[in-house]
């Protein structure tokens, strides 16, 4: 079968298709024909080598994590699904990648998709809707009246955070530019920041909770604006010494990222505030939850841009280039 994967580590990854075998079911696993896959910006990072001391993967590895598609084929143990039902799922931090004509996915990490979706609506949702969904309502527990910041409100992360933060009952602020203003307001955005105009450290105050998108300085930035007692989930960086104890990682890596993150936890814990780094993890059961936002249309799909299979490289290069309105989406079938 056909995959878009990378070679090698470092500034030339060499990424392109490969044949590669179609995935050999183990009991507990179902074989998805994928119909759509979307990017996310680490994507992008990961055949850099940056996240080769956690995320281990063979090489060649295929790229992408979001999938939607058909059960063809499942294994012994599975009981839950069969074939021909459409789910979606992430496949985050397994030894596979989406961006590919099939993929074996773990029936626990797998969700029904929600029948008012189409492939390519589904395959935008489960890596950010998992990272919002643990880093609102897992980590930081947002309550209805509270304030959540949400910076570049118009990215993948931004779209479908602030939908659920809305979901949650909490005032949300987010930073944008102009011409995005309209797209964020709908989407329920209270307090709305243009970057290109204003510093939001300058406009915002008394929020509880801020969500990490953004590298650079925007999260010292963001302390001026949070109450005593408020909470910063980062899905940027820095990594802490917290995020290498789950990951059961060596004594010195869990030295060298709590030496990375100091400076940021020690300004929070100053203000009376609380600093933690967020790496997503694949959930069916919370992605199956996130399916009901979505057949509800409490939460919807906002997707910038699809691009057909054969030109999946350009879906990360333009993902790459930040301007993205959303979602960008590798129709695969």
């Amino acid at each position: 079968m056909k995959a878009l994967t990378f070679a090698r580590y470092g500034k030339t990854p060499g990424i392109g298709f490969t044949e590669i075998p179609r995935p050999t079911l183990q009991p507990d696993e179902l074989l998805v024909e994928v119909h759509a896959a979307s990017v996310n910006p680490i994507d992008n990072m990961i055949p850099t080598g940056i996240f080769k001391p956690v995320l281990a993967m063979r090489l060649p590895a295929t790229l992408g994590s979001d999938v939607a598609g058909v059960v063809v084929a499942v294994g012994a143990g599975v009981t839950r699904f069969k074939p021909g039902d459409a789910i979606f799922a992430s496949v985050f931090d397994l030894d596979r990648g989406a961006l590919a004509e099939f993929v074996a996915v773990p029936e626990r990490l797998a969700a029904p998709m929600p029948a008012n979706l189409d492939f390519v609506e589904a395959a935008s949702i489960p890596m950010v809707g998992l990272t919002s969904w643990q880093a609102l309502k897992e980590r930081a527990q947002v309550q209805a009246g509270q304030k959540v910041f949400v910076p570049a409100g118009a990215g993948g992360i931004g779209t479908f955070a602030i939908q659920l933060a809305k979901h949650l009952g909490a005032r949300v602020g987010t930073t944008t530019s102009t011409g995005n203003i309209p797209l964020v307001t709908a989407l329920g955005a209270d307090d709305v920041v243009d970057y290109t105009k204003q510093d939001f450290e300058t406009v915002l105050r008394g929020y509880d909770v801020v969500l990490g998108t953004l590298k650079g300085d925007t999260l010292e930035k963001s302390l001026a604006i949070l109450n005593p007692g408020g909470r910063i989930v980062s899905l940027v960086g820095p990594l802490d010494a917290a995020f290498a104890r789950e990951r059961r990682l060596n004594f010195l890596l869990t030295f060298v990222f709590g030496w990375m993150s100091r400076k940021i936890r020690r300004l929070a814990h100053a203000r009376g505030a609380s600093y933690s780094f967020l790496f997503a993890r694949p959930d069916g059961e919370q992605l199956a939850a996130i399916g009901d936002l979505l057949a509800s249309q409490r939460i919807r799909p906002v997707i910038d841009k699809v691009f057909p299979f054969d030109r999946a490289h350009e879906a990360l290069d333009y993902l790459a280039q930040g301007r993205a309105k959303g979602k960008v989406v590798v129709r695969v079938r």
